[in-house]
C-alpha cells in the first residue's frame, strides 16, 4: 500500500459511491485472479522467477523483455515516491514547529530525501532477502490504517456546506452535500488507474513466494487472497468517508482538504507524517524486484556475489534519488512511466497465456 490511497477519494467523486465500489471490487477481483495464474505456472513449471517465465514464452528476448519491464516501472515507482518525500517532508516537520522558524536545513527537500536514503532505504536496500522486509510493510499498512481511521473520525468535524473564512473563498449550498452513486464525466477515466496502482504488487509476488516458509501455491494464495481483501476494505472506507467528508470538492490530494479547513490541526499533521513513512518503506520493498531484473539481466543465474548486490543495489538507488532531485514535476516521472506501466499487464498476461498453451494443457489432457 502506497500514496495511491491519497487519490482514491477524488476517483470516488468523480464514479459515484457505487460505481467506485463496483470498479474498486473488479480492479481487485483481477489482480487476485492475475496473481492466481502466476501461481498456478510456477506450480505446474517450478519456475519461479518473471526473466525465467518470459524465457520460457519468448526464449532470450522475452527474458529481457519482462526485466526491462519491471526495472522501467519499478524505477518509475520509486523515483515517485522519492519526490512525494522530497516534497512533502519539509512541510511534515516544520508543521510542528514555531512559525518564525525559517531558513533551517530540514526545510531544503533535497538535503532531507539524501538522509532518508542513506540512513533508511539504503540499509533496508542491501538485505538480501524480502523476508525482512515484511516487518517494514506491516508497520506501512498500521500507518495506513491510521489514516483511515482519522479520515473516518474528522468526517464529523468539517460541517457540510464547507465553513467560508477569509482564507477560503468558497460557497457551497447544502445540495452539494448529497452524495452521488454514479457519476459519468471525462474525469471519470483516471479512476481506474488510480485504482490499479493501488493494487499493482504483481513484482513482488514472486519473490515473496520464494521465501515463504514451505512455499506452496496454496499459501501464497492465501496471502495474496488476505492482503488484497484487507487493501481493499482499507481503500474503500478511507476513500468513502473523504468524500463524504468534501463531496464534490475533494481534492485529488485528500490531506490538501485537511490543511485548508483543519490548518495546523495536529492529528492530520501526524498523519501526513504517518503516510510519507508508509511511502518510505515502501521504497525498499519496490527495489528488491528492480535489483532482481539487473542482476538477472547482468549475471544471469550465477551464485550470489556481495559485490554484484551492492553495485546494483548503489546503482539503483542512485539513478532513482538522481531522477526524484533533478526532475521538477512529478507529471514528467508519470510521463514515462505512464507510457510503460499499461502495457507491464500486457506482458505478464502475455507471459501467461504462452506458458499456459505450451506447458499446462498437457497436464489437463
Amino acid at each position: 500500500m502506497g500514496s495511491g490511497i491519497l487519490g482514491l477519494s477524488y476517483a470516488m467523486a468523480n464514479t459515484g459511491i457505487i460505481g467506485f465500489s463496483i470498479l474498486l471490487l473488479v480492479v481487485s477481483s483481477l489482480a487476485a485472479y492475475s496473481i492466481h495464474l502466476l501461481l498456478l505456472l510456477c506450480d505446474k513449471t517450478g519456475i519461479n522467477s518473471y526473466e525465467a517465465l518470459g524465457e520460457r514464452a519468448f526464449n532470450r528476448p522475452g527474458k529481457i523483455l519482462v526485466a526491462c519491464t519491471i526495472l522501467i516501472q519499478n524505477i518509475g515507482a520509486m523515483s515517485t515516491y522519492l519526490f512525494i518525500l522530497k516534497s512533502e517532508m519539509p512541510a511534515a516537520i516544520t508543521g510542528f514547529m514555531s512559525t518564525e522558524i525559517s531558513g533551517k536545513w530540514f526545510e531544503d527537500g533535497v538535503t532531507l530525501l539524501i538522509l532518508v536514503t542513506l540512513i533508511v532505504v539504503l540499509p533496508l536496500a542491501l538485505l538480501p532477502k524480502i523476508g525482512f522486509l515484511g516487518y517494514t510493510s506491516s508497520l506501512a499498512f498500521i500507518f495506513m490504517l491510521f489514516f483511515t481511521v482519522v479520515v473516518v473520525v474528522k468526517k464529523w468535524s468539517i460541517p457540510c456546506p464547507l465553513p467560508v473564512n477569509s482564507t477560503v473563498s468558497l460557497s457551497l449550498n447544502t445540495s452539494e452535500c448529497t452524495p452521488q452513486m454514479f457519476v459519468i464525466s471525462s474525469k471519470s477515466a483516471y479512476a481506474v488507474p488510480t485504482m490499479a496502482f493501488s493494487f499493482l504488487c504483481h513484482t513482488a509476488v514472486l519473490p515473496i513466494y520464494c521465501e515463504l516458509h514451505r512455499p506452496t501455491k496454496q499459501r501464497m494464495q492465501s496471502v495474496a487472497n488476505v492482503s488484497i481483501f484487507l487493501s481493499f476494505v482499507v481503500y474503500l472506507i478511507s476513500a468513502l468517508f473523504g468524500y463524504l467528508t468534501f463531496y464534490t470538492h475533494v481534492e485529488s490530494e485528500l490531506l490538501l482538504g485537511y490543511d485548508t479547513y483543519l490548518p495546523r490541526d495536529v492529528v492530520v499533521m501526524v498523519v501526513r507524517l504517518a503516510i510519507l513513512l508508509a511511502v518510505l518503506f515502501t521504497v525498499p520493498l519496490i527495489h528488491f524486484p528492480a535489483r532482481k531484473s539487473l542482476l538477472m539481466l547482468c549475471r544471469g543465474e550465477r551464485e550470489f556475489s556481495w559485490l554484484s548486490h551492492s553495485l546494483s543495489c548503489f546503482f539503483v538507488l542512485t539513478l532513482v534519488l538522481l531522477l526524484a532531485i533533478f526532475i521538477p514535476d512529478i507529471r514528467n516521472v508519470f510521463g514515462v512511466v505512464g507510457e510503460c506501466v499499461p502495457y507491464t499487464p500486457c506482458v505478464f498476461y502475455g507471459l501467461v497465456q504462452c506458458v499456459y498453451v505450451c506447458v499446462c494443457i498437457p497436464f489437463l489432457v
